[in-house]
């Protein structure tokens, strides 16, 4: 009878699964509709409720409140489920939405938006576990899924804000996003709190009875080495990827090109990660030591920032197709939480401390990308701090790389009551 059932979860490894993928997928579309719904609007928003240096604020606030969810979202892990987490993050974003959407005055606004961006900032973090706990069998395919839908939450929203704004204003424009996040908490509510039976399938529910039945564990990955090395490599690829979403456009009208022309070659740069994040995943868990990966981001980096700098003007959709590629390791250090990692609760652990120290570290790029460039008049200064940044995430890459559980190292994981087993009894994940 059990090597029956073990081959009918051969055939069918999807089975009672579904519902958990739609609620994984839900919950990673609605991780950047807050960030990128408002940007096409502020010339309206502005001009009714948002002083301009309010403007400018706002542009730094997505990344600060992701690195602040990222560190605090563990703590409240050790009391509550990932489940129980998404669904509280996914009701309090939606309600920031509601509110600023509702807002009449800029405080309500602000507010609405710190609670919106919250919300997302910790569902960023619950992904991965989310992944590690219910599919760890399939983790660098549903990594690649829910990667690529969290671009396509990044690239719908500025699509659809002006035509809805025009039709129905620009409060119903960056509000009704809010229904996306009620739809995403809907799938959580069939499987949380878990049932082993009701239409929870048979491996959903057997993760859940897995999860309860695991030791309460305290994970403390900044004693790791290899948790600093991931965090410093996701740190680094959001840095850049974030001051050239900032500054390419005026780097490329600065060489001559219209600014119709600058809006393409940010849509250029943007649009590159999609491709890479279906196949970067997949084959990162295909891959014994992933770090050819790192190599080939930061070629493609180095070969763009040299063009965008030297030569700008000219053939300037190689240079920026280049950059574009450089952000190979976001997925690659997304899927690496997983793969280095025996549990779901150290999944957790190490996804809130790495995300958490990466947009904190990538907060100060654009910051001192503007200063360099103010101070200089060029842009040699700006590229020489990328390239230092380059250079930390290339080690950062070969230490996290190497094939090793975080949670194996010595004093990062501690039992909170005696064990049932030991961590390194978890089947491995390929």
């Amino acid at each position: 009878m059990n090597q029956k059932r073990v081959r009918d979860a051969a055939a069918r490894p999807w089975r009672g699964r579904l519902l958990v993928m739609a609620g994984v997928l839900l919950v990673a579309f609605t991780l950047r509709t807050a960030v990128t719904s408002v940007p096409p609007l502020t010339p309206l928003i502005g001009g009714e409720i948002l002083p301009p240096w309010l403007l400018g604020l706002l542009g730094m606030v997505p990344t600060a409140l992701f690195g602040v969810a990222g560190l605090l979202t563990p703590l409240i892990m050790r009391a509550w489920s990932v489940e129980a987490i998404a669904v509280a993050a996914m009701a309090v974003s939606g309600a920031g939405q509601i509110l600023r959407a509702g807002s009449g005055e800029t405080g309500l606004f602000f507010a609405g938006s710190i609670l919106a961006l919250a919300g997302m900032g910790v569902g960023n973090v619950v992904l991965p576990p989310m992944v590690k706990k219910y599919f760890p069998d399939r983790v660098g395919l549903v990594t690649a899924l829910y990667v690529t839908v969290v671009s396509l939450g990044t690239a719908v929203p500025p699509l659809l804000a002006v035509p809805v704004a025009e039709a129905a204003g620009w409060r119903t424009s960056i509000g009704w996003w809010a229904a996306i996040n009620v739809l995403a908490i809907l799938p959580w509510l069939r499987v949380w709190p878990p049932r082993a039976r009701g239409g929870m399938g048979a491996a959903a529910a057997q993760a859940a009875r897995d999860a309860a039945d695991a030791p309460r564990v305290v994970v403390r990955p900044w004693r790791s080495p290899a948790a600093w090395a991931l965090a410093l490599l996701f740190g680094c690829t959001s840095l850049n990827t974030y001051t050239m979403f900032a500054w390419l456009p005026t780097i490329v009208s600065e060489a001559g090109l219209s600014a119709g022309a600058a809006g393409f070659q940010l849509a250029l740069f943007a649009g590159l990660g999609l491709p890479t994040s279906l196949f970067v995943p997949v084959l990162a868990g295909r891959l014994r030591n992933p770090f050819p990966l790192v190599v080939f981001g930061l070629a493609c980096f180095v070969g763009g920032y040299l063009g965008l700098w030297l030569a700008p003007g000219t053939a300037t959709w190689v240079w920026v197709s280049l950059a574009g590629l450089g952000p190979t390791t976001f997925p690659l250090a997304l899927v690496l939480v997983n793969l280095r990692t025996r549990t779901h609760q150290a999944s957790g652990a190490v996804s809130g401390f790495a995300q958490g120290i990466a947009y904190t570290i990538a907060c100060a790029g654009p910051l001192v990308a503007g200063l360099l460039h103010e101070a200089t008049g060029g842009w040699t200064a700006m590229f020489g701090f990328l390239a230092a940044t380059l250079v930390v995430l290339g080690v950062s890459g070969w230490v996290i790389c190497r094939p090793h559980f975080i949670d194996e190292q010595p004093r990062v994981v501690e039992f909170a009551e005696r064990p049932r087993f030991q961590p390194d009894a978890a089947p491995p994940v390929g």
